[in-house]
Formats: structure tokens, C-alpha cells, sequence
């Protein structure tokens, strides 16, 4: 069954959004979704947490079990990964990160995703990134990317990154970005430009079912 990894440039740019929006229209082919990694989780904010986002979007009850079977490296503070676990005294094991992830996707009954945490080089703990995380999984990837000012840059270098480590890009998520002045169909059609073969993905606020299946199609194109 097909399965991708979920990545962005940066925090907040709409990961856990589109991996959302992408189980609820495949509930019914038995999609799922794990986020191993996750920061920023406290009693008080895990409500609008992304694995309960996810957990809810599956159509599953949120409890410390279901939580821990998808998301078990689960922090306080909203730092990256590294720093947050230093901050309680803890390490995230990588080795259990990698064999924890390739028994989720071997488990998994439908459409899997993995989605990663922060950016692409966002620090897992003193000698990983995200980006090796990826590439020890070899899973296509899926790059979420805002339409802010800016993130034509950020767009290019993340996409030139992840070419070095000879990852494949199944589509490219242009996700609009609140409160942006930077028309949505300009920002594509620059980046069209400079990506090559990379399927892009337009994906307006408020998107609704119909936007999110043909990202899957595109996505189902790509595996």
C-alpha cells in the first residue's frame, strides 16, 4: 500500500493540515498516519495538538494509548526535537525512530503517512536531522510549502536539499498562507519555473474534499 513522508520548510506551514485533510477523504481505503515526533504538547494544548488532529481526522478516540501508537516522542516545550527532549533530560532514540516508523507503514491497512516535525534540517538530536530521517526511510515525500513572501526561497533551497539526499518528490503542497499578500496561483506559477518534473499541488484556504482527492490522485501517480 502506498505510503509518503510528509515534510515542510518550516513550522506551521500547514504539514498536519494536509495530512489531515488527505485521511478524511481516504477514511473509507483505511488511511492512517503517524507523527513519532511531536513538540509543544502539554495538557493544556493537546486539544489542538497535531497528533490529536491526526487521531481525529482517522476517526479514532484520543487516549494515551492511541496517542502513544502514533505519536511516542512527544515534548512540552516547542523547540525543535533535540532541544525540547534536552530540556527533560531525554534523547530521542533514532534507531527506535526508523524501526518505529517502518512498522507503522508495515501495519498499515490503506494510505500511509509519516509526518516528520519542523523543516526539512530541523535537528533530531546530536547528529540527525529530518532529512536523514527520510532518507533512512526512502518513503516519497510530500513538501508542504506556504505562498508568503519568501517562500520561493525557502522553497527552492528545501527542494535542492532534499535532492542531495536523492529523495523523490511526489508533490509539491502550495498551501496558502493567512494573512499573505502574495497571490496564490503567482506563487505556483513562479515556482513552476525553477522545479522541473515536481508535481505541484495548489491548495487554497478553506480547501475543501474535492481539492484534497486530486492531491491524492497526483500522489497516487508518484508512489
Amino acid at each position: 500500500m502506498a505510503a509518503f513522508f510528509v515534510t515542510s520548510t518550516g513550522t506551521d506551514i500547514g504539514k498536519t493540515y494536509v495530512t489531515a485533510g488527505l485521511l478524511r477523504c481516504l477514511r473509507r481505503e483505511g488511511a492512517s498516519a503517524i507523527k513519532p515526533v511531536a513538540s509543544g504538547f502539554t495538557a493544556e494544548t493537546a486539544a489542538a495538538s497535531d497528533p490529536v488532529v491526526l487521531l481525529e481526522a482517522m476517526g479514532e478516540a484520543v487516549s494515551e494509548d492511541t496517542l502513544a501508537r502514533i505519536s511516542p516522542w512527544r515534548f512540552a516545550e516547542p523547540l525543535s526535537p533535540d532541544m525540547a527532549a534536552a530540556r527533560e533530560g531525554r534523547v530521542i532514540d533514532y534507531d527506535a525512530l526508523i524501526e518505529f516508523c517502518r512498522a507503522g507503514v508495515m501495519r498499515a491497512n490503506g494510505p500511509c503517512f509519516v509526518e516528520g516535525v519542523g523543516g526539512v534540517m530541523v535537528p533530531l538530536d546530536a547528529r540527525h536531522t529530518v532529512r536523514d530521517w527520510m532518507a533512512a526511510l526512502g518513503l516519497p515525500v510530500v513538501l508542504v510549502v506556504g505562498s508568503y513572501l519568501g517562500t520561493i526561497s525557502h522553497t527552492l533551497t528545501a527542494l535542492d536539499v532534499l535532492a542531495r539526499a536523492r529523495l523523490r518528490i511526489a508533490a509539491l503542497v502550495i498551501n496558502e498562507s493567512r494573512g499573505s499578500g502574495v497571490p496564490l496561483d503567482e506563487t505556483i506559477s513562479t515556482l513552476r519555473r525553477f522545479v522541473g518534473a515536481v508535481p505541484i499541488a495548489g491548495l487554497g484556504r478553506e480547501a475543501g474534499e474535492e481539492q484534497f482527492r486530486r492531491l491524492w490522485h497526483q500522489l497516487c501517480g508518484q508512489a
